[in-house]
């Protein structure tokens, strides 16, 4: 470096004198410049330079000039990019604000983060500062956010990019849904009511929790997701409101997503027993009912609709549809097997046959038995 220059040269000048604060750097120096060839940060200082003749006896100085030596700090290109996800682990809550982290392991001065998707390589975001760690914050995430993300960092040196994070989305229970599952229409005490709890959205694994009156039955887990069932078998005491709830542990579930049961059941004890046998469906063939723990048939005597609307009522199935003769449904009953109504005078809103005005006098044989078809048979 060409520290200092400008002495004036002449034919009786004997030589030349460099000084800094002070002190001769060069004295007699042939030459009117002078070089450092490393200069540092502590040559900074006040510096002049003097002229003399051959006999000493003219000399000329320069005017002092002041040098501030500044360091220029090496630069050192970005590399280590890294990119992680806050909260850590990778998952996403459907509806929260993940925040992807962008950072470099080495890299001075001035960096341009930039976040990517992996599938289609679209931006999500750019930030330029002076740092060696960035932040992007998602918008509310949804399921379809699911996927690889990139990033990558550039302080001048050319972009270096990251190994991609594959980010999955958890989606937290929201509305659960109970139904009852019952073998008929109408519920008995001793019946076995299934009672079916259902999130079809929330992420697996689901705890299921199921209330009576605000009163715990009983939990089930669905490691799977989708829905989880609760059985129970039903006492005179079991009527009145359930709900259920749902529980995948991605937060508190507030009241108002506990889904109450849209049927409120109403038990009563069971009627006498009645059966439709030997038919091709549940709800076709002959009629039959128990007495003392025996069955035994009905007559068709002034059998007609109403009759087979109660005979309905008491299967908890669906609505009569004809009053076939019980003969059509072989093998016939044995001749031993009692014949227990005559006639049944039904106006067709009882609950059971045994409730209904009949005439006591029995004079039918089996081939007057009746048969009864409801929908679904």
């Amino acid at each position: 470096m060409q520290l200092l220059s400008g002495c004036s040269q002449s034919s009786v000048v004997a030589g030349y004198f460099f000084f800094k604060d002070g002190h001769t750097l060069r004295s007699d120096w042939p030459s009117p410049e002078f070089w450092i060839s490393s200069i540092r940060k502590e040559d900074s200082g006040c510096y002049w330079c003097e002229v003399t003749t051959a006999s000493h006896s003219v000399s000329k100085q320069s005017h002092r000039s002041y040098i501030q030596v500044q360091i220029e700090h090496q630069r050192i290109p970005v590399s280590g990019v890294f990119l992680e996800t806050q909260p850590q682990g990778d998952q996403a809550v459907e509806g929260k604000m993940p925040v992807l982290v962008c950072s470099v392991a080495e890299g001075t001065g001035d960096t341009t983060f930039s976040w990517h998707r992996e599938d289609t390589s679209e931006s999500l975001g750019q930030k330029s500062q002076r740092s060696q760690r960035a932040e992007l914050e998602i918008p509310v995430i949804r399921e379809s956010h699911e996927g690889g993300y990139y990033c990558t960092a550039d302080n001048g040196y050319g972009v270096i990019q990251s190994e991609a994070v594959n980010v999955s989305v958890r989606i937290p229970v929201s509305h659960p849904v109970l139904t009852f599952s019952t073998s008929g229409a109408q519920v008995f005490t001793g019946d076995v009511v299934e009672l079916c709890c259902e999130d079809k959205r929330a992420s697996p694994p689901i705890l299921y929790q199921f209330y009576h009156e605000n009163v715990t039955l009983g939990s089930t887990s669905a490691p799977f997701g989708g829905r989880a069932s609760f059985n129970l078998s039903l006492t005179t005491g079991h009527s009145g409101n359930y709900a259920c709830e749902a529980d995948n542990g991605l937060g508190a579930q507030p009241q108002e997503d506990i889904s109450e049961c849209a049927l409120t059941p109403s038990f009563t004890e069971h009627p006498p027993k009645i059966r439709l046998v030997n038919g091709a469906h549940h709800c076709n063939g002959r009629v039959e009912v128990e007495k003392e723990g025996r069955w035994g048939t009905v007559c068709d005597d002034g059998w007609d609709m109403k009759d087979a609307a109660v005979v309905r009522r008491g299967l908890g199935r669906g609505a009569g549809k004809h009053t076939p003769v019980g003969m059509l449904y072989l093998p016939v009953a044995e001749e031993d097997q009692s014949v227990f109504i005559q006639v049944a005078l039904c106006n067709g809103t009882e609950e059971a046959l045994a409730g209904c005005e009949q005439v006591e006098t029995f004079d039918c044989g089996h081939d007057e038995d009746t048969g009864a078809v409801c929908e679904g048979g």
